[in-house]
């Protein structure tokens, strides 16, 4: 028992991670029906800026700068993605398969330029938090694992009120329903939609540092299965849906922490992608997700 207690907490955790990470697909999707598949490999951005700030500089700087300067370092890295990559096509309405191409080639992009800077070599991230074990119970925890789901939950809650109660939230909600309608009553949906990636993006960093925290190891394709099953969650939950991204983040988790243990480690990708499988013949909309019917 004490065993299957600790692998619920360790995918907990893991799913937390993975909450993060489909909280910027959701945004993201929810106002422009963008997949942005390059949203992944900013958690290996983050990660490698955290290395650069702590151990490539002459004098390293602390963690409690280091993570802020990663966090705004990431969000000016969304920002300058919709700039240069999709801010043109957005406002020429190409069709959404432009879109998605374009996404894997910027995908690839930040992949191949991380690799040449850093080399193909995994490179360690030093400990970030040294925090004591926690025990609950007589059951022993990882205190970085506590982190982890506290830290998403609480990244949750502030989302869901930036989104239902700000000016720029109800903006962001505006511009989602009805783009066209949203820039006749004022709203400057183009800085909306840059405002929402740059939130994804930081919100990435945040998982990033979770991530690194948890497994010090990082590489210049980390980002991209992390990325997948991120998406893989979005989806579960709801796509366009913060509490359902968080919740498909936790059973993404959950499941492959329990697959892990007790079937094999070689049937996890499977099944975190039969899970998508049956989620889209199932429940196209997500387990909290809205079918919208589409007027001809």
């Amino acid at each position: 028992m004490e065993y299957l207690f600790t692998q619920l907490f360790n995918g907990l955790s893991l799913g937390s991670i993975y909450a993060l990470v489909a909280l910027g697909y959701s945004m993201v999707y929810g106002i422009v029906k963008l997949i942005n598949f390059a949203h992944g490999d900013i958690i290996m951005i983050g990660s490698y800026f955290l290395y650069t700030l702590l151990k490539e500089l002459k004098v390293p700087l602390p963690l409690a700068l280091a993570i802020p300067l990663s966090i705004v370092g990431c969000a000016i890295v969304g920002l300058l993605t919709h700039k240069i990559a999709y801010e043109r096509m957005l406002k020429k309405n190409v069709p959404r398969i432009t879109l998605l191409i374009t996404a894997i080639g910027i995908s690839l992009f930040f992949q191949n330029l991380f690799q040449l800077r850093y080399g193909s070599s995994s490179k360690t991230l030093p400990p970030l938090f040294n925090l004591p074990t926690l025990h609950l119970g007589t059951i022993p925890i990882d205190s970085s694992t506590f982190l982890t789901i506290i830290v998403s939950v609480i990244v949750m809650v502030l989302l869901q009120f930036l989104v239902n109660k700000t000016k720029i939230g109800k903006s962001m909600k505006a511009t989602s329903q009805d783009m066209q309608a949203a820039e006749l009553m004022g709203i400057n949906t183009n800085k909306i939609i840059a405002f929402s990636f740059a939130i994804g993006s930081a919100l990435a960093c945040v998982g990033a540092v979770l991530y690194s925290n948890k497994y010090p190891s990082i590489r210049p394709t980390m980002g991209s299965m992390l990325g997948l099953k991120a998406f893989v969650a979005a989806v579960l939950g709801g796509i366009g849906n913060i509490p359902g991204a968080m919740l498909g983040g936790f059973i993404l988790g959950v499941t492959e922490s329990l697959t892990n243990a007790y079937i094999s480690t070689a049937f996890v990708d499977a099944i975190v992608f039969g899970i998508l499988i049956i989620s889209l013949l199932f429940k196209p909309a997500g387990l909290l997700g809205k079918e919208v019917k589409e007027k001809v």
